[in-house]
């Protein structure tokens, strides 16, 4: 896969979704402290504000920056409009903050968060796909770009109409349409978003080759079958496309897993650094998620449930983000700030920019965080909870340390 650094935007323009994204982390984590787990519930308000400040803030603004920097570069074509990019953050921070105050203090402001996210995101969508009719011919990179979009365009329209139904304005069944939401967005963005990504980082950051790309690509149309099935089901009503939904999505999972597998085993570079060590706790997450999913469709609880979002958000996206974080900021800002130097003074190696034992004590206290927070949402047990979420807290003020020594490394 050809990967050129020719159409890459500048730094400055990445940066603050970064950094943005690193802070919402903190806030998030910190607002677990103020959540009763033994009178959670999946639809709470509470958990609601969460899980959209945790996703909008955090997930989403750090994703768009990536893909900012990675859409260029992978298919060897400049932005239409770079300059929107500048747009985006602004928006999506003032939307993610109307939704989280509205989920829990006033429903009402939910439709104009809701527009002002609609909004950030569709110029994501519309510049990203205005991106891609630059290019002549499609790989699978670029089709994972396109479907993935087209997702979110997807879940975009499905969450507005939720957010009009909880504020009064209009009446949906919400339940029904959550699925279709979370699914589109979840499995259709983030979750193919990943799988085409990992496409390109992972055997870039790992130096593997010669190795097949029918699992992944297996993997990409089982779910995104997967996803429209859920969402076909949520409008149609159906047990039997939910539940093919679902299936397909664990099949596109065992396909993925397969194929990092297969990257994992090519690989030319050793190193046993943060980035291997998240990606290894990260998949670990997923697939424990996975096996939990299973025995809820068969003796469903609330406990478990609550259980299985926490590993999926908090163990697999979070340190899947994280670890991507510690291997793409440095390459930014050398290739900025360094590249230009080569043969006139002496440049520091990518590894040098990275602060390895800070990342450890981050990678430790936010492992050791979401293990026991699991641990205290499965048995309801507050205490276990709250001590999670302190470890986690210290891991997620030791990531935003380290991505600011990165940015800042000179």
């Amino acid at each position: 896969m050809a990967v050129s650094t020719d159409f890459a935007p500048p730094f400055k323009l990445i940066a603050p979704y970064f950094i943005i994204g690193a802070i919402f982390f903190v806030i998030s984590v910190a607002i677990l402290f103020g959540f009763d787990v033994s009178s959670l519930g999946s639809m709470d308000s509470g958990t609601l504000s969460w899980v959209h400040i945790f996703l909008l803030g955090f997930v989403m603004m750090v994703i768009f920056g990536a893909m900012a920097q990675l859409v260029p570069v992978v298919l060897e074509v400049g932005h239409f409009a770079v300059d929107l990019y500048y747009v985006i953050y602004p928006l999506l921070l003032i939307g993610t903050i109307l939704m989280g105050y509205g989920f829990v203090a006033s429903p009402a402001l939910l439709p104009y968060g809701g527009i002002v996210v609609l909004v950030s995101l569709l110029i994501f969508v519309l510049e990203t796909f205005l991106t891609i009719k630059k290019v002549k011919k499609l790989n699978l990179v670029m089709m994972s770009v396109l479907l993935a979009n087209t997702f979110l365009f997807l879940g975009l329209i499905f969450g507005i109409l939720m957010a009009l139904g909880y504020a009064g304005t209009i009446s949906v069944d919400i339940v029904s349409l959550l699925k279709a939401h979370i699914y589109l967005v979840l499995g259709g963005y983030v979750g193919v978003t990943i799988m085409g990504m990992s496409l390109i980082l992972l055997p870039m950051f790992w130096l593997s080759h010669s190795f097949s790309w029918k699992p992944v690509e297996y993997a990409l149309w089982s779910m995104c079958i997967g996803v429209v099935s859920v969402m076909i089901s949520a409008i149609a009503d159906s047990v039997i496309l939910e539940y093919l939904g679902y299936i397909l999505s664990m099949i596109a999972l065992l396909f993925y897993f397969y194929q990092i597998y297969t990257i994992y085993n090519t690989r030319v570079r050793l190193d046993k650094d943060i980035y291997l060590y998240s990606l290894l706790f990260s998949y670990g997450s997923l697939i424990i998620s996975l096996i939990m999913g299973v025995i809820y469709l068969i003796a469903p609880t609330e406990n478990l449930l609550l259980t299985i979002g926490w590993i999926l958000f908090l163990g697999y996206i979070t340190f899947i983000i994280n670890g991507h974080l510690y291997k793409i900021v440095p390459f930014l800002v050398w290739y900025e700030r360094f590249a230009p130097l080569i043969g006139k003074k002496k440049v520091p190696m990518l590894a040098d920019m990275v602060p390895n034992f800070s990342a450890k004590f981050q990678f430790l206290f936010s492992a050791s965080g979401v293990t026991i927070g699991a641990i205290g949402i499965f048995f309801g047990s507050n205490d276990i909870f709250k001590a999670g979420i302190s470890f986690l807290f210290i891991g997620s003020v030791f990531m935003i340390k380290d991505l600011m020594y990165m940015i800042n490394f000179k």
